[in-house]
């Protein structure tokens, strides 16, 4: 027997957060209200990853200097 149900998997359902935001832009918010609530998601992941960054320099002991060859020696390599 074939299944016309579509069966769900971890990559397409929505978490809470998720379905919180989907809820809260269905609401009849101002055009200026979505984009506050935009950059607030956009703050609040850039601190996250900014934090990221820091821990993996400071365990890698990256240096400024090692940023600079990064972006500019394509054939730079960190032991």
């Amino acid at each position: 027997m074939i299944s016309t149900k579509k069966e769900s998997s971890p990559h397409n359902r929505l978490n809470d957060v998720q379905i919180s935001l989907l809820r809260l832009f269905d609401q009849n918010i101002s055009e200026q209200e979505t984009l506050e609530v935009r950059k607030l998601l956009m703050d609040y992941f850039d601190r996250a990853l900014q934090e990221e960054l820091k821990e993996v320099s400071k365990q890698k002991k990256y240096s400024e200097q090692d940023y600079y060859k990064m972006l500019s020696d394509d054939k730079f390599v960190i032991e």
